[in-house]
């Protein structure tokens, strides 16, 4: 007898394994566009918070507040076995190294496109993504 599902996601970037009515689990693996030099815009969630678990590897989870066309940020380094939210219409990204897998649970389906869907983007001007940069580096040396 097998009750007990288990789920594993070895491939590169996103993969939502596992939904349930109301919910859902994925694991971001480290991707060449989850790198902090590839990042080129934020995205959003309105009907969800997305909550974040590093389970391997280093990351920094960003959090962000645009208003005015000024952008304000939150960064944090993750800790593994530590749970990270981001509450729905906070804008945000994640910035990964080589070898970085991160457990998301979220409302069911976030991943698909509006109106099914829920997420949005924020695309960054090159001077922006300079911004985002330094600021992520600065802490990563501190």
């Amino acid at each position: 007898m097998t009750l007990i599902e288990s789920y594993q996601h070895k491939g590169d970037g996103y993969n939502p394994f596992l939904i349930r009515p109301g919910w859902q689990v994925a694991q971001l693996n480290h991707a060449a566009e989850e790198e902090l030099e590839a990042i080129s815009c934020l995205d959003v969630h309105y009907k969800t918070d997305e909550v974040f678990i590093l389970i391997e590897g280093e990351a920094v989870l960003i959090a962000a507040s645009v208003s005015n066309n000024c952008i304000e940020y939150d960064l944090q380094v993750m800790k593994q076995g530590i749970t990270y939210n981001i509450p729905r219409n906070v804008w945000h990204k994640i910035a990964m190294q080589k070898g970085s897998k991160v457990i998301i649970v979220e409302n069911d389906y976030t991943h698909l496109p509006l109106p099914d869907g829920d997420y949005g983007f924020y695309y960054l001007s090159e001077d922006r993504k300079a911004d985002l940069r330094s600021q992520v580096n600065q802490i990563l040396n501190q």
